[in-house]
């Protein structure tokens, strides 16, 4: 086996280590969740220094070794400098690469993680700045994000038909009074109709009006979310806390108080 292969990555994470040097954790499209050591990156005038910055995307070459790989070789094919320039921003990228973390799997390729990823940033980086409407897209787009990498790694609420009967549940707009169950321990929607007729005891964790489910139907769709009307983003927020929370038996807290500074 050769001791030296090619990857392309994201850094996600990096840390000090020894003297001079970095551990840096890469995401990567064929090898999924690389640790490897970035020998010499603090000194001022490393060529490694740059490259290994968060969200930037480099071809690497590496060394194994017994128990940490090295980084000998980096060549910068993407990064987001828009991501830097703003604090909201950053914030809902580093959120983003924390559940990367969490969900991605070393030693086997993360395709759809790698590429889930990389959509919501270049859309989080299209965003406005210090507008009025620039929080609420922010928000919008943090949300969507969530739930792109939630459902890459299997956690994704189903949204299209009812958990109970399996039926398709289509929101009546013009009917004020249309309302859906959603459950986590159903893991969707659940038609309160057919909870009634069945007698069932579960109750659903939140109710939903047509609105609110369309919102949270486009919020899965990169090209639709901003859609999403900032009233309604409290509410699909919390819904997606819960699902991460009830599937992997961890809290999810949102990083509310940067994104004041998007507007």
């Amino acid at each position: 086996m050769s001791q030296t292969y090619q990857a392309t990555g994201i850094n996600l994470k990096s840390l000090p280590f020894g003297e001079t040097d970095r551990l840096v954790t890469v995401l990567t499209a064929e090898f999924g969740l690389l640790r490897a050591v970035a020998p010499g990156a603090r000194k001022p005038k490393s060529r490694l220094r740059g490259r290994i910055e968060p969200f930037v995307i480099n071809q690497l070459l590496v060394v194994r070794g017994r128990s940490l790989d090295r980084i000998i070789q980096a060549e910068t094919q993407h990064s987001y400098p828009g991501l830097s320039k703003d604090l909201a921003k950053l914030t809902i990228a580093q959120y983003w690469a924390e559940i990367a973390l969490s969900l991605g799997l070393s030693d086997q390729p993360q395709i759809e993680l790698y590429a889930a990823l990389n959509a919501s940033l270049v859309t989080l980086e299209r965003q406005p700045h210090q507008s009025p409407e620039a929080a609420a897209r922010l928000l919008a787009c943090l949300n969507s994000g969530v739930l792109q990498l939630l459902a890459v790694g299997g956690l994704t609420p189903q949204l299209q038909a009812c958990c109970r009967s399996g039926q398709p549940l289509t929101p009546v707009i013009d009917n004020p009074d249309w309302r859906v169950g959603f459950s986590i321990e159903a893991g969707g929607l659940v038609d309160l109709a057919v909870l009634a007729a069945t007698g069932s005891r579960m109750r659903p964790t939140a109710t939903l009006t047509a609105g609110e489910l369309i919102t949270l139907r486009q919020l899965t769709d990169l090209e639709h979310f901003d859609r999403a009307a900032a009233i309604l983003i409290s509410k699909v927020r919390t819904l997606a806390a819960m699902t991460y929370r009830m599937k992997e038996g961890k809290p999810f807290i949102y990083p509310k108080a940067q994104l004041k500074y998007a507007s």
